[in-house]
């Protein structure tokens, strides 16, 4: 079976009791890891009054990654466009596309990646989300070269090489971004639900267009990689913990893993969470290895997009480590060597049906298992 290419999904994650500028100074730190260990691409995604998630300037944050690394490409999953005027989203991107030529990816969701209070203190469009396809068309014209007549432009930003996707935890950013020809991307790493049934949408219902002539479909896994299966397994705690008090409604920070989860949980809620993560891949190299390869192997994605979160920064850098060495991306590279060789091309060449598209990867708030829906 082909080893897809691997991409990173960083929600900038901040760990209890620290600050968000330890968390962003993280994700400026982690960037060029990956780059050097064969990642194609990172993204950030959109989420808003999440005291454990601080990528919620997600523009600004792309802007900081992409100058701090060489050739990976950044962008976002995703902007959650139903948030802003897709005029202002052209323009930071073709900003981002300017400073940053053939790097810079948009991913876009059509939930609000917060909760409805916190959605009107961001000026939600009251029909955001029902008028998405009529958003991303907007969105798509600014970003177009200008017409002649055209009295609204984007400056920077039309005309910009600044590729599309979608974003999706449900069938309907499957069956858009097939109608539209656009690149894919599903939010397995928590709404499994729907995968199988919109890899099948999406591909069976794909129409190729002028960015696009095959099905691109990236799928999101949340992923533990350490050492071992035991390590990993512990280390995946704080994973849970952290989705657990969002489903509570008390969102917290990373907190430190435990040896012990079953006091930890409330009435029928360890279910609930088991199913969220059914494509959770945690353990150790030869664990991660086949449960990826199963996973390839069940959708045909094209290529894999990972988050990882851990409270001890070292755990989530080893993480992405492991998973490059087992999947034989890092050409050898650890993450001490990928110190000195930060910024170095990715080992993974983009495929050329790729390269003009649009896709997540997910912008995604557990709490209302939502966010990120297209």
């Amino acid at each position: 079976m082909p080893v897809v290419p691997l991409s990173v999904l960083d929600l900038a994650p901040i760990r209890e009791g620290a600050t968000p500028t330890v968390a962003l100074r993280q994700s400026l730190e982690l960037a060029p890891l990956v780059e050097a260990l064969g990642y194609r691409r990172i993204w950030v995604a959109e989420h808003h009054n999440i005291p454990g998630v601080a990528s919620s300037a997600t523009s600004v944050l792309i802007g900081a990654i992409a100058g701090a690394t060489r050739t990976i490409r950044v962008g976002s999953g995703g902007i959650m466009l139903p948030n802003h005027a897709p005029l202002v989203i052209a323009e930071q991107f073709g900003t981002l596309a300017a400073l940053h030529p053939g790097r810079i990816d948009l991913g876009l969701g059509r939930a609000p990646g917060t909760d409805h209070v916190t959605g009107w203190a961001l000026r939600r469009n009251p029909n955001g989300g029902v008028e998405f396809d009529a958003e991303v068309a907007e969105l798509r014209a600014f970003l177009a070269p200008a017409q002649p007549g055209q009295r609204v432009r984007a400056v920077p930003g039309a005309g910009a090489d600044v590729p599309v996707w979608l974003l999706g935890s449900s069938t309907y950013g499957a069956a858009l971004a097939a109608q539209l020809g656009l690149p894919f991307a599903f939010a397995s790493h928590f709404a499994p639900g729907f995968l199988m049934e919109a890899a099948d949408i999406y591909r069976s219902r794909f129409v190729p267009s002028a960015q696009l002539s095959e099905p691109y479909m990236m799928v999101g896994v949340s992923l533990m990689a350490a050492d071992t299966d035991a390590e990993a397994e512990l280390l995946f705690t704080s994973t849970l913990q952290k989705f657990a008090w969002l489903t509570r409604g008390a969102p917290k920070g990373t907190l430190p893993p435990i040896d012990d989860m079953s006091s930890f949980w409330m009435p029928g809620e360890q279910a609930a969470l088991e199913r969220q993560m059914t494509e959770a891949v945690v353990g150790g190299p030869a664990t991660v290895r086949a449960k990826l390869s199963s996973l390839v192997e069940r959708t045909a994605a094209d290529e894999l997009i990972v988050a990882t979160d851990a409270y001890d920064f070292a755990a989530r850098v080893r993480s992405y480590e492991v998973l490059a060495e087992a999947w034989g991306t890092a050409g050898g590279v650890t993450a001490a060597a990928a110190v000195a060789r930060a910024g170095t091309s990715s080992a993974i060449a983009a495929p050329s049906s790729a390269s003009p598209a649009e896709v997540p990867m997910a912008g995604a708030n557990p709490s209302t298992n939502a966010a990120g829906d297209a």
